[in-house]
């Protein structure tokens, strides 16, 4: 067993993740209510022996830790240039033979029920599937046992996601925060 599915059994942590290992896709993390959603997802597809990608502020890409984060799979973003991010990450998809990009389509760890579609499109752009990852405080198990398809229809798409979401709603850490 590796070091941190050690310390996810020894926190009464369980990890499902049943989708298949793609060398590319986007996970799509929710609910997103604490920084602790993503300790917990790092160390649960780490105990797999997955790599996952994650954004995060460029602030915090500073001396040592930006060496810390690059080292875990961090894309520093910059928020001010909003508008080819996306484009950035389907190219980087496009251009690499791994990525697996997970993303909080939330955006923030207050609640908010207009959810970001930004990894919509950056699945659809790239080709690559949506893989769903849950988080759940309640079972204290971490999730990724469904795929995803993006049609482009970002509505529809977004509307069935987030169906598959509602059932987790009350197992956000802090469930109040969670809005679908």
């Amino acid at each position: 067993m590796s070091i941190s599915g050690l310390l996810l059994k020894t926190f009464g942590w369980r990890v499902s993740l049943k989708a298949p290992r793609r060398n590319k896709c986007v996970i799509c993390v929710a609910p997103h209510t604490s920084n602790w959603d993503f300790i917990l997802g790092l160390l649960a597809y780490k105990s797999v022996g997955r790599k996952a990608n994650f954004l995060m502020k460029e602030s915090w890409f500073f001396f040592p830790l930006k060496y810390v984060f690059r080292h875990f799979g961090g894309i520093p973003v910059t928020r001010s240039r909003k508008g080819d991010l996306t484009t950035q990450l389907i190219r980087k998809f496009k251009e690499t033979d791994y990525m697996n990009l997970a993303i909080t389509p939330e955006g923030t760890r207050s609640g908010k029920a207009e959810w970001h579609t930004g990894f919509l499109r950056i699945a659809y752009g790239a080709g690559v599937l949506v893989q769903l990852g849950v988080i759940d405080y309640k079972h204290k198990q971490i999730i990724i046992d469904e795929e995803f398809s993006p049609t482009g229809d970002i509505e529809a798409d977004l509307a069935r996601i987030k169906s598959y979401y509602a059932p987790f709603a009350d197992c956000a850490r802090y469930p109040e925060k969670f809005q679908i």
